[in-house]
């Protein structure tokens, strides 16, 4: 299976494209840095009756607490107010003084959805190439059973995915700290979660919110691989997939004020932040049943792959 992996891992960094999107992340991130510290030149402003403003808005919040029906309104009223109570009590002013390398490493993760555009690119490409140019013989001549053969792929696929974040935090966070440097003190996250309003290491929390933040693009990227897969068709995949990416939460977020059943899409579950936060975008989800959701996607895709794969006949 290793050396499998190292195969598909060479001839997908043999392809001069793949350096093109890499060049690609790497220019985006200094754009966004470069245009960042046009805009904030390194500082922002805090104002000086920030508890007060804090205090202020707290009764807005209790006033439409106490007017809203929506239990998902009234789970956004109550985080806030708890976070804001925090931030008073413990003396931590809403924003930095100083705008520092983290800021950017977490302003910077919008740059997801470009890994996500690439990897889908490389996930359509995978399986479909070998059809198209009549590799696929030679793959299968071997004696390696064609589970192995498509497991491999698919495994590439996602350290190819792995990779594109890898490079798009470790980009970030260099160029983060030579235009903005590090932070004047230790800035602490703070996090919601069931009533509670704890401190979380920013690293840490930088990690998660890239890891959660890339759970759309891993279901994208293996719906990319199925229909890769089934159709053997790059662009069909290429297409649907980035017209998912780019539409899928606006369209659920539709859906989803006027159906229940909504809560049943993909697009529905692949934010686990809005537990973390306190805010489901439909009454009644929970966090296990997203993940039971993903986890269905997730089988049905890769059923659908290695049952068409496994009987699919290449000889003509």
């Amino acid at each position: 299976m290793v050396n499998l992996i190292k195969n598909e891992w060479i001839k997908i960094f043999k392809r001069p494209g793949t350096y093109v999107m890499i060049t690609i992340l790497v220019i985006g991130v200094t754009v966004l840095g470069i245009f960042t510290k046009y805009q904030t030149s390194g500082t922002i402003t805090v104002e000086k009756n920030w508890t007060e403003t804090l205090k202020e808005e707290n009764d807005a919040l209790n006033r439409q607490l106490q007017q809203s029906h929506s239990k998902v309104e009234k789970q956004f009223f109550k985080k806030e107010m708890a976070i804001n109570n925090y931030r008073i009590q413990h003396n931590l002013p809403p924003k930095e003084t100083k705008y520092h390398v983290w800021s950017f490493v977490k302003d910077a993760s919008e740059l997801i959805i470009l890994t996500g555009l690439f990897t889908i690119i490389i996930a359509a490409g995978i399986v479909a190439s070998e059809f198209n140019w009549g590799t696929v013989k030679l793959l299968l001549i071997r004696p390696i059973s064609r589970t192995k053969i498509l497991t491999s792929k698919y495994l590439t696929v996602l350290l190819c995915a792995f990779f594109m974040l890898a490079v798009l935090f470790v980009c970030s966070t260099v160029l983060g700290m030579i235009l903005f440097g590090p932070p004047e003190r230790t800035v602490p996250y703070l996090d919601y979660y069931n009533g509670k309003v704890t401190e979380q290491n920013i690293v840490v929390h930088l990690l998660i919110y890239y890891g959660l933040n890339s759970i759309k693009m891993i279901m994208l990227v293996t719906m990319a691989f199925m229909i890769s897969t089934v159709f053997r068709n790059s662009s069909l995949a290429i297409g649907l997939s980035l017209f998912l990416l780019f539409t899928g939460d606006q369209f659920t977020a539709l859906l989803a004020l006027k159906y229940s059943w909504a809560k049943y899409s993909l697009f529905a579950n692949t934010d686990l932040k809005q537990y973390i936060e306190g805010t489901p975008l439909v009454d009644g989800m929970t966090l296990p049943f997203s993940i039971a959701m993903l986890v269905i996607y997730f089988v049905t895709f890769q059923t659908l792959s290695y049952i068409v794969f496994k009987k699919r006949d290449v000889a003509a």
